[in-house]
Parts: C-alpha cells; structure tokens; sequence
C-alpha cells in the first residue's frame, strides 16, 4: 500500500507527460531540427541567415515587439481591477465574473473577424460617427497608410479577446489571500490604494508571474486576430512563419521563425521571474 501511495502522484502525470511528449516536445524538436538543416537536410545556418535577410523581418519583429509592450500593461490593468470587483464580494459579482469570461468562448479568428467588422469601410464604427454626423463620409481605418490604426484595432481586439484569461488567475490570486491582512490594514487606516498596491500586489506575485508569463508566451503567438484585421497590411512574426511555410513552400525558413518565437518567449519567462519573483525566490 505504501509503495502504490508512493507512485500515485507519477501515475496520475502520466498522461499529461505523454500527451506533452506526443504533441508538444517531439514536434518542437523536429522543427529545430528542420531550422538548422538546408533543403538537402544537410546541417547548416542557411535559414536564419534567410530569415534575418528576409525584407519583412525587421517590421514583422518590431510590431510583435510594440503589440506586447503595449497590450501587456493595458490588459493588466483592466484585468486587475475586474478581478478586484469581482473578490469583493459585491452584489451581483458572479455575473460579472460571467460577463468578463464571455471573450474566453470565442476563438481568436472569431475575435479578430468581430473587431474587423467595426473598424471596415463600412462597419459599425463608421455607421455610427456618420449617424451622428462626426463625419460625412467614411473614414478608413484599416489600411496600410494608418498603421496606428491597425495597431489600435488589434490592441482593442486582443484585450477585449485575453483580458479574461489573466483576470481569472488574478481571482484565484485573490481568493487565496487571507482577510486577516486585508482587516489589519483597515484598522491601521489604510486607503484602498494603500490596500492594493502595499498588501494586495505584493501577495499576488505568484499569481502575476503566472499571468504575466502566460500572456507574454500567448502574444507572441498572436496570429489569427492579426490577420483577420489587418491582412497583409501588417506583419508579425508567426504570420512571417505561415508565409514562408504556406506560400513560400520552405519548412526551414518557417521554422527558422517558429525557433526564434520560441526562444524570445523563453528569454521574456526568464525576464520575468528576474523582475516579479515570488517571496519564496527573494527569501532564497
């Protein structure tokens, strides 16, 4: 009995282990293996040399770069005060909880279809502004010249899509936070800013390390709403890997991409548990 106690945990990891080697690792490693090899499967550097030749790289790295930096602290913010309303318990606070998780059913194509239809040439945004005589024709939003505006429209669709995602690891965070702490500040007359950024954030570290993580690794595969939006008008980097895998015909140079996506995300994990460690890994 001791020694099936003793195994319980692995067995029960067994599957998710399998199911990650099967799917996850063993394609990573392929791909890595076709990014370092040539078209006659020969080791070479040949596609990361294309890849960084390639005359849409530098734009495709440098909007997944502003996307990030721009859609992280927004979505953030806005998750964290949703996760706010919806731990203090006021009336009405589970269907709130409902309504910020209704993005979290609809698929990112979906998503990015939606905010395309508000911001075409003739969708609700325009309707809108001309019912009420903002503008009398209307006014084109997604195109090539206003790249502020596609970067707007994708940044709106993108935290409209995931702010849930991290709200509901914010909530746990919370929940997890005992009221003794919160009741103490009350009584030593804290204010509810006071509250959340010298009680509050330092307790959730782990649970914004875990989110921050997750969202980072997610936008830098953002792909589906980028596309739906903006098309060919704007460039990121898994749409660079879809091109050079769908349209170029050339797995080497697509996993060149799919290689660089993995290993940026890595180095964003990386900055990240240097920047919000946990109180466990600043006591250590």
């Amino acid at each position: 009995m001791a020694n099936r106690a003793k195994w319980t945990p692995y067995l029960l990891l067994l599957p998710s282990a399998v199911y990650l080697a099967v799917f996850f690792a063993a394609p990573m490693a392929q791909a890595f293996g076709l990014a370092f090899q040539d078209t006659d499967n020969n080791w070479s550097l040949d596609s990361w040399r294309i890849m960084f030749s390639d005359a849409s790289f530098n734009e495709a790295l440098r909007t997944t770069l502003v996307l990030i930096v721009v859609i992280i602290p927004i979505q953030f913010v806005l998750a964290m005060s949703m996760a706010l309303v919806v731990n203090a318990k006021l009336k009405f606070s589970g269907l709130w909880l409902y309504i910020y998780a209704i993005p979290l059913g609809i698929s990112e194509l979906a998503a990015g279809i939606i905010w395309y239809a508000v911001f075409t040439q003739q969708g609700w945004l325009n309707s809108f502004l001309q019912g009420l005589g903002v503008v009398e024709r209307p006014f084109i939003f997604l195109s090539y010249e206003n790249q502020g505006w596609l970067i707007f429209a994708i940044v709106l669709a993108e935290a409209w899509r995931a702010t849930s995602i991290v709200m509901v690891i914010l909530v746990a965070g919370l929940q997890g936070i005992p009221r003794d702490y919160l009741e103490a500040a009350d009584v030593f007359g804290a204010s509810s800013w006071q509250k959340v950024t010298r009680v509050i954030l330092p307790l959730l570290r782990p649970s914004l390390q875990v989110a921050l993580i997750l969202r980072i690794i997610l936008a830098f595969q953002a792909f589906a709403v980028i596309i739906a939006i903006a098309g060919q008008a704007l460039t990121v980097l898994p749409a660079e890997a879809y091109r050079w895998y769908q349209d170029y015909r050339d797995p080497h140079v697509a996993a060149a991409y799919a290689s660089l996506i993995l290993f940026l995300s890595i180095a964003s994990t990386i900055l990240v548990l240097w920047l919000v460690p946990t109180r466990e890994e600043q006591l250590g």
